[in-house]
């Protein structure tokens, strides 16, 4: 009995020992991580902000320059230093594009070739056109490098040899309208929407829901699931949704029409756009609704059937208030520029393109108070002007001591 006492005591204090040494271990650690942060100087801060912002080292005039800025002793501010840092081609031609792409395509993939939409993204980020623009502008970005193919509705050979070529995007991008190269009327462009690549992921086929779904995920962060809402009025459902999936009509009334009561008053403003698989282009119907709504209208014939490209934001009222909606707005209104206009100037929207901008330039997502009241001031800031280099400049120097 002794020796069992024995032998059980000595394995508690050879545990009590090694947990102990593994808590000190941890604990030195985590100091010299702290003090490590602590001790770097406007030198090493602003190395952090230019390989965060640019992804490559600074030139050693660049450096001094951006120290100067970010030491508290000298004339500058570090945002300075961010907008130094910003100046680096590397910024666009590698970091806003990839940014940028994966919201051009249904699997969310960086690795796809540049097109009219990632080009624009970059041009707007570049002139610091107000982003809020971006789901609704008139505008299109063309590089006008000497020996490219001309910018075309049908194909994307401008902005494949862009990246083939190593064309750099913030001295040679230009602007200019959609309209003027694709078959959309002014007033029928949406921004980004009605990019040829867009149109080629997400209204081609299927009932244009891709689009309005895809938008909500990349521009709003909340994917349907997010704004699931059954309380909402569904007397705009579409036919195609059957009321009684697989002979249950609980299905419909505890899921089903909870994103469709809000998404297809919403997806309406989509009613005269659709991608021509055959042309490679996106196509416009004035005052015709494609047929892609009328898919499958025998599932439930007293649904409704769109008339027009009008539409209406269910979520302003009910759990969905919290996307923070432009009050000044009305709710409703006819195609896709408006509908792009309520979705942009929507506190959700300004939210989610900080909270990207933070994790493109800082690495991780928001961690503790310190950096969720960060971008609660970054939001704020943000909807004053929509400037994304500002919520660029913001991010980095939030995070140049880490």
């Amino acid at each position: 009995m002794k020796n069992r006492t024995w032998t059980k005591n000595k394995v508690a204090t050879g545990n009590t020992v090694v947990g102990s040494f593994i808590r000190m271990l941890l604990l030195g650690m985590l100091s010299a991580s702290l003090a490590s942060t602590a001790l770097a100087g406007p030198r090493e801060q602003a190395k952090r902000i230019h390989d965060r912002l640019a992804g490559v080292p600074p030139t050693e005039t660049i450096l001094l320059q951006m120290e100067e800025d970010v030491d508290p002793n000298r004339p500058g501010t570090p945002l300075d230093a961010a907008y130094v840092a910003m100046g680096n081609a590397n910024f666009y031609n590698v970091t806003l594009k990839n940014f940028a792409a994966p919201w051009t395509n249904r699997d969310q993939n960086v690795f796809v070739p540049l097109n009219d939409y990632i080009a624009t993204v970059v041009g707007m980020v570049r002139d610091d056109v107000p982003f809020n623009t971006l789901l609704s502008a008139d505008l299109l970005y063309v590089s006008d490098a000497p020996g490219l193919p001309g910018v075309s509705a049908v194909n994307n050979n401008h902005y494949a040899a862009i990246e083939t070529q190593n064309i750099d995007m913030q001295s040679t991008l230009v602007s200019t309208t959609q309209s003027s190269v694709y078959p959309v009327p002014p007033g029928a462009t949406a921004g980004i929407m009605t990019s040829r690549a867009a149109a080629e992921a997400f209204f081609v086929a299927g009932t244009n829901r891709a689009m309005f779904r895809f938008t909500m995920l990349n521009h709003m962060c909340n994917d349907m699931e997010q704004v699931h809402d059954v309380k909402r009025t569904p007397d705009r459902i579409r036919q195609d949704v059957s009321r009684s999936p697989g002979g249950d009509s609980r299905l419909f009334l505890n899921n089903c029409i909870g994103c469709h009561s809000g998404m297809d008053p919403l997806a309406q403003a989509f009613a005269y756009y659709n991608y021509n698989e055959d042309t490679g282009s996106i196509e416009y119907t004035a005052n015709v609704v494609q047929p892609k709504y009328f898919n499958n209208d025998a599932n439930f014939e007293f649904g409704f059937r769109t008339p027009n490209d009008d539409w209406n934001n269910y979520w302003r009222v009910g759990q969905n208030q919290f996307m923070d909606w432009d009050l000044n707005r009305s709710g409703s209104g006819t195609g896709a520029k408006t509908m792009g206009e309520e979705l942009a100037n929507s506190g959700a929207f300004a939210n989610c393109q900080v909270r990207k901008v933070f994790r493109a330039v800082c690495l991780r997502d928001a961690e503790d108070l310190g950096d969720r009241t960060a971008i609660a001031t970054m939001t704020s800031t943000f909807r004053t002007g929509y400037s994304m280099q500002r919520a660029f400049a913001d991010a980095a120097v939030h995070c140049m001591g880490q």
